[in-house]
C-alpha cells in the first residue's frame, strides 16, 4: 500500500508513539496472536485532550504502519484525515479502560486460541508455571456478556479490572494494560505463554501447583529479572527483530 508519511505532520512525540504502536501490531502478528483484523491495540497520545491511536479497520496487523494508524477521540470519532475506517464497536472495551485508568498508556486485546481456551475454563489461570506467577500477581476476570458492543457494559468492565494489568475476558480472550506500549506487549507475551503452557500441561497428566507463598513479592522478583527496566529491556531487541523481518512498520 502507498500510504503518505505523516512524519512531518505530527509532533516528534506522536510519531514515536505511532512507530511503537505499529511495531506492536507487527509483533502481535509475528507471534501468532492476531485474529485476522478483529482485535485492537490502542495507545493514548500524551496530553489533556484524551486522544488515541487505533488500527485502521480492515488491515491485517502485518500491514499496519505508523502513518496508517488513525487518531480518534474517546468516542472513536476520527480526528485526522484518513482514508481508512475505524471500528467504534471494537473501541468500547478500550475506551472504558482508558477512561478510568490514567496509567493505561496502551491497551492490548487478543483472541488467541490458548487465551480463549483458558478463558473458558472454570479455574481460569492456574499457578502451574513461573509465567503464571507473574500473571496471577495482577489478574482480574470479567464475565462474558456477549459481543462487547454496548456502553452499558463499561462500568462492570471497569469495576472488574480495577487496578489489575491482566484481564481475562471469560469465553472471549485476553487483555493487558501497560503504562507504555512495550509494557502492554510484554504483559501479553507473558499472559499468552501462561495460557499455552497451561493447555499443554493439562494434556500431560496431574499438575503440580506453585507454592502460594511464592506468589507474594513476585513484583520485586520481576523487577530484578528485568534489571529494573521492565519491558524497556526487551523492546529494543524486539525492534531489531522487526528491522530484520520488515522495517516498513515505521513508514
Amino acid at each position: 500500500m502507498n500510504i503518505p508519511s505523516l512524519k512531518e505532520h505530527v509532533s516528534a512525540e506522536e510519531w514515536q508513539l505511532r512507530c511503537d504502536l505499529a511495531a506492536c501490531y507487527r509483533l502481535v502478528a509475528a507471534y501468532g496472536w492476531s485474529d485476522l483484523v478483529f482485535t485492537h491495540v490502542t495507545a493514548r497520545i500524551p496530553g489533556p485532550e484524551h486522544h488515541f491511536l487505533i488500527n485502521p479497520y480492515g488491515l491485517m496487523f502485518d500491514e499496519i504502519t505508523a502513518s496508517s494508524l488513525v487518531k480518534v477521540d474517546q468516542d472513536c470519532n476520527k480526528l485526522s484525515d484518513s482514508p481508512f475506517p475505524v471500528n467504534p464497536a471494537g473501541f468500547v472495551i478500550h475506551s472504558a479502560i482508558h477512561q478510568v485508568r490514567d496509567d493505561a498508556g496502551c491497551v492490548l486485546h487478543t483472541h488467541s486460541r490458548a487465551g480463549v481456551a483458558v478463558s473458558a475454563q472454570q479455574g481460569g489461570v492456574l499457578p502451574i508455571s513461573q509465567q503464571s506467577t507473574f500473571v496471577l500477581s495482577s489478574l482480574a476476570y470479567h464475565e462474558y456478556e456477549g459481543v462487547a458492543l454496548r456502553d452499558e457494559e463499561k462500568p462492570r468492565l471497569q469495576a472488574d479490572l480495577g487496578t489489575a494489568n491482566y484481564l481475562m475476558l471469560r469465553n472471549h480472550g485476553l487483555l493487558t494494560v501497560g503504562k507504555t506500549i512495550p509494557d502492554a506487549f510484554l504483559h501479553m507475551y507473558t499472559f499468552e505463554n501462561t495460557c499455552r503452557i497451561q493447555i499443554d500441561a493439562q494434556a500431560g497428566g496431574p499438575l503440580v501447583h506453585v507454592n502460594p507463598n511464592i506468589l507474594s513479592g513476585i513484583a520485586g522478583v520481576m523487577k530484578t529479572a528485568t534489571a529494573g527496566m521492565g519491558a524497556a529491556l526487551a523492546w529494543p531487541a524486539l525492534l531489531r527483530k522487526l528491522e530484520r523481518m520488515d522495517p516498513s512498520y515505521k513508514t
